[in-house]
C-alpha cells in the first residue's frame, strides 16, 4: 500500500465552502454492499470525483482526501474493493489488513467485471447526489487506484477525465494495463508519476505517453525528478513542491471539466 494507517494527504490552502460527510454503503450490481465515504461540498461546482484508493482499499488518508476536495467545492466519494472477501465495513478491518501478506489473499481476488461494477455504483450516486453536485463526473486515483483511473477513462464510465498518480501503466503479470488499451480510452487523462518510483520506470511513462498519444487521447503526464512512489503525502516535507504542484494540477484539471 503507499500510505501508513496515519498518514495524511496535503493540504491545498483554505475550504472554500463547507462540507458535510458520510459513510455510505451502495449496491453493486451483482448486490453486493460496497462502502463508500461521501463528502460533499455546500456550494458545489457541479463537478464529483470518484476517489479509488491504493491496494490497502479504503481508509482514513482517503476520508481526508475526499474533505479536502469538497471543501473546494467538488463532490468527492471514495470507494472500497474488498467488500467480497473482507466485508463492507472496512473500520473495523485489523490495523494490519493493508499489509502484504495479509492483504495478498484479498487482492488476487479482485476482478474486473465486480471492481468496474462498484465503480459504476459510485458513479452513479455521484451523479444522483441531489442531482446537481455532479452533473460531471472525473476519476482520482492512487497507486493500483491510479492504473484503475486511467482505465475508467474508457468510453463504457462516461467521465468527463481520469487522474492517476503513480498508477502503473504497464502489464502486470500478463494482464494489459492502460498503455496497452490505450486505444480504448477516450476521456482526457492527468497521470502524475515520482521520477524516483522503483516500480514504475522512464521507460513505463514513455511508453504510456506515446501510446496515448498514438491513440489520440487528450493527456498531460508530469514527472517529477527525485519523488518516490506515494510522494502526495502531507508529512513528506522534502515533496512538499511536488505536492503542492500536484494539487495545483489536480484542482486545475477539475475546474476546466465542462458541467
Amino acid at each position: 500500500m503507499c500510505y501508513d494507517a496515519d498518514a495524511r494527504p496535503p493540504i491545498y490552502g483554505p475550504a472554500r465552502t463547507a462540507v458535510t460527510t458520510s459513510p455510505l454503503l451502495l449496491t453493486s450490481a451483482d448486490d453486493t454492499r460496497i462502502a463508500t465515504f461521501l463528502a460533499a461540498p455546500a456550494e458545489p461546482s457541479g463537478v464529483g470525483v470518484l476517489v479509488l484508493p491504493d491496494n490497502g482499499g479504503l481508509s482514513r488518508f482517503y476520508e481526508r482526501l475526499t474533505v479536502h476536495l469538497a471543501g473546494q467545492g467538488h463532490t468527492a466519494l471514495a470507494v472500497d474493493y474488498y467488500a467480497r472477501t473482507a466485508g463492507p465495513d472496512y473500520q473495523e478491518r485489523a490495523a494490519d489488513f493493508a499489509a502484504l501478506p495479509n492483504l495478498m489473499p484479498h487482492l488476487t481476488q479482485l476482478r474486473p467485471d465486480t471492481l468496474y461494477a462498484d465503480f459504476d455504483a459510485g458513479i452513479a450516486h455521484l451523479r444522483a447526489e441531489d442531482g446537481v453536485h455532479a452533473r460531471s463526473v472525473v476519476s482520482l486515483g492512487f497507486c493500483i487506484g491510479g492504473r484503475f483511473a486511467f482505465l475508467t477513462s474508457a468510453q463504457r464510465f462516461g467521465l468527463a477525465g481520469a487522474i492517476g498518480l503513480y498508477g502503473a501503466p504497464d502489464a502486470i503479470n500478463g494482464a494489459p494495463g492502460p498503455t496497452q488499451r490505450a486505444h480504448d480510452l477516450q476521456a482526457p487523462i492527468l497521470g502524475l508519476f515520482g521520477g524516483a518510483d522503483p516500480g514504475i520506470p522512464r521507460s513505463a511513462v514513455e511508453a504510456f505517453d506515446a501510446a496515448l498519444t498514438d491513440a489520440g487521447v487528450s493527456h498531460e503526464i508530469v514527472t517529477y525528478p527525485g519523488a518516490p512512489h506515494g510522494f502526495f503525502e502531507q508529512e513528506l516535507h522534502e515533496q512538499a513542491d511536488a505536492s503542492a504542484d500536484a494539487w495545483r494540477r489536480i484542482l486545475g484539471f477539475l475546474n476546466d471539466v465542462k458541467v
